[in-house]
């Protein structure tokens, strides 16, 4: 019988921690911002510590990072970073350096190793390798396709397997760039990626007296031209530079959604299925973790009426970069690019979430603005179902003021009576617990529409592949 893979979400922070378990999620992974490869993290060692007790509490796991690549004056920090790792005994630590897994492995023998991303595992003979040093799970490259995934798992049936299954996608060689380093000296490797290959670029020309020039392109004189890349090796073959008014996007990849061949990677094995965004938002934390819940429980019951329809509306919701297959069935293609554009889009907003509750008064947290008479959508965990509230005026938790609209603040918080749900609050209580989160409709934009419209349109063609 096949083992039932592990649903593995991001924790950027302890409320996102608190959240992915609240939706579904079997294991967590985080880190400290000095020891990993994001330098953004908000855990403290304290919260790290009430993150792992959370965790254990509700027979869930926790993984943490330490999987940047070192220079010396990391290594002087090491000692006692891995005594730590011992006093707060996580299930298992991401490690992608060689010299560092022999470090921890000498100096903290019982502590689970797992081998990152970062170390490129993209063959039978690299996951053997790292078998062989001690490590007890290897989470494969970004770039092994499923082909490979399969025949690894075939070659290698007595370690623990993860791949990524949901997020952002490098352009780079899973995340080995020196793109940042170059353009913003801050090194991707080392946990500071500026993320460059999201930026957009104009295109510039140099006169043979030196000076540079921009090549202004408007409505005017846009459809006179096009430009293209050829390659010294590839004559003949040439690559389209899309420019408008914003800029060029030649870096920017599609984010990962491989909800359409989960039954894939649960067919063969895979011993996680890992969601990337320690930088997300609970919302996101929370809608992935959801959707790919129920998805992943529905196959296991009824692999042979299982629909990935019915779980992407939700991850539709979310702000994204129109999504791709990934790797998954074989090299990418240009519909994995996104040339047009580099924000991310979505057609709900994260309003905010349930931050405690005082008696039968909900105090919720504010996200985004909310008018009188908008209605919030509550993600009720455990199903897809969701329960609106449209409320007319909003009550500031801490002052009393009455307000007929409300604004995202700093820990701005508005307090929700129960009269306002027209339900037994009991069964409200229930259905929502705390860190239970809520989204809006995303105002109206034509070319945001068109862009999504057509984004979704892509992930379609790709499907059908």
């Amino acid at each position: 019988m096949i083992p039932k893979a592990e649903l593995l979400l991001p924790a950027g922070s302890l409320i996102k921690l608190k959240t992915a378990l609240l939706y579904g999620a079997d294991a967590v992974y985080a880190g400290t911002p000095d020891m990993c490869l994001r330098s953004q993290s908000k855990f403290s060692v304290e919260d790290l510590q009430k993150g792992i007790e959370f965790t254990h509490r509700y027979g869930k796991k926790i993984y943490l990072t330490l999987n940047l690549f070192m220079h010396n004056q990391d290594v002087e920090k090491l000692p006692v970073f891995v005594e730590t790792l011992r006093r707060l005994r996580p299930d298992g630590v991401l490690i992608a350096d060689p010299g560092v897994f022999m470090y921890v492995r000498e100096h903290a023998p019982e502590l689970n190793l797992f081998v990152s991303t970062q170390a490129n595992i993209c063959s039978s003979l690299a996951v053997r390798f790292w078998q062989n040093q001690g490590a007890k799970l290897c989470v494969l490259g970004r770039e092994v396709t499923f082909a490979e995934m399969k025949e690894i798992r075939r070659q290698c049936p007595d370690i623990l397997l993860e791949c990524f299954m949901h997020g952002a996608m490098c352009m780079s060689y899973s995340g080995r760039c020196l793109i940042s380093n170059y353009l913003a000296d801050r090194s991707a490797n080392q946990g500071k990626c500026a993320h460059c290959c999201r930026w957009h670029y104009k295109l510039h020309l140099r006169l043979k007296d030196g000076t540079v020039k921009e090549l202004l392109i408007d409505e005017n004189n846009k459809d006179s031209f096009e430009f293209l890349l050829e390659e010294d090796f590839r004559p003949g073959e040439y690559y389209e530079i899309v420019e408008d008014e914003h800029g060029g996007y030649m870096l920017n990849s599609k984010d990962m959604c491989l909800l359409p061949r989960l039954p894939d990677l649960l067919g063969i094995g895979m011993d996680s299925l890992k969601v990337e965004g320690r930088n997300k938002t609970e919302y996101y934390a929370g809608v992935v973790a959801r959707a790919y819940r129920l998805a992943i429980d529905d196959w296991y019951q009824s692999p042979q009426t299982w629909d990935w329809h019915k779980y992407m509306d939700d991850l539709n919701t979310l702000q994204n970069r129109g999504y791709c297959l990934g790797f998954h069935d074989g090299k990418l293609t240009n519909i994995s690019q996104n040339y047009e554009y580099t924000r991310t889009l979505g057609d709900w907003l994260f309003a905010g979430s349930i931050v405690e509750w005082q008696g039968d008064d909900a105090v919720f947290e504010i996200r985004n603005y909310i008018n009188s008479g908008e209605f919030i959508e509550f993600l009720i965990p455990g199903t897809l179902d969701n329960l609106r509230l449209t409320l007319t005026e909003f009550e500031d938790a801490l002052s009393g003021e009455i307000t007929p609209r409300v604004s995202a603040g700093q820990n701005k918080r508005i307090r929700l009576r129960p009269q306002v749900w027209n339900r037994d609050i009991n069964e409200i209580k229930k259905l929502l617990p705390q860190y239970v989160i809520a989204r809006k409709p995303a105002p109206p934009e034509g070319e945001n529409a068109r862009f999504l419209a057509h984004k979704k349109s892509e992930f379609q063609q790709l499907i059908q592949k």
